[in-house]
């Protein structure tokens, strides 16, 4: 199965940022694990979408509406008094980002057809200045009966580029997919 990503397009990341780095693993991640059946669950991302809509509608609204300020006046007195609803969904959205996501970069459903009531929430870190990538794969409801204990990865990025910042797919693909295996091993000892 590590052949189904690997060998097509080389993946390059700038060895000497960290954000890229990451950025190229946590791809490689989304790819691994859509291959093993799991569809990405978007209605938190279309969640926020929508609400950051809202927030630069309004925006938008108060800086071009066709009137000049005499006539306006009513409107902006109106635009007035939403800011401080723009200002409840702005704080909405950090609340979401620091509650729901965290970390998080991938969120899942189950697979089709699995007796699996719950997706899957991926994870990971790479601290400013290490380079120990963390890779954690945890259960989206952990309350639910069907969920498994979270499992993770914590590795060095040097085993898994080249010195020219190639990511070796090959490589990379086994140590996620042992790590997805895991958490499913989980599961049929239960």
């Amino acid at each position: 199965m590590a052949s189904s990503g690997a060998a097509k397009n080389p993946k390059k990341a700038n060895l000497v940022d960290h954000y890229s780095i990451k950025h190229l693993l946590d791809e490689s991640v989304t790819e691994v694990v859509k291959s093993q059946g799991y569809a990405e669950d978007v209605r938190l991302s279309n969640v926020r979408l929508l609400i950051g809509s809202i927030i630069i509608a309004i925006a938008l609204l108060a800086q071009f509406y066709p009137k000049k300020f005499p006539e306006n006046r009513d409107f902006l007195v109106t635009c007035i008094g939403l800011y401080p609803f723009t200002l409840l969904f702005n704080g909405l959205l950090q609340f979401i980002s620091y509650t729901k996501e965290k970390n998080a970069f991938l969120f899942t459903y189950p697979p089709p057809g699995s007796f699996n009531s719950t997706g899957l929430i991926v994870s990971s870190k790479l601290p400013r200045f290490s380079d120990m990538y963390t890779l954690t794969i945890a259960s989206a409801d952990p309350k639910s009966i069907s969920a498994n204990k979270p499992v993770v990865l914590t590795k060095s990025v040097t085993k898994w580029f080249t010195k020219d910042g190639l990511l070796v797919e090959g490589l990379f693909w086994k140590d996620v997919e042992r790590l997805m295996d895991d958490y499913n091993g989980d599961r049929k000892n239960k």
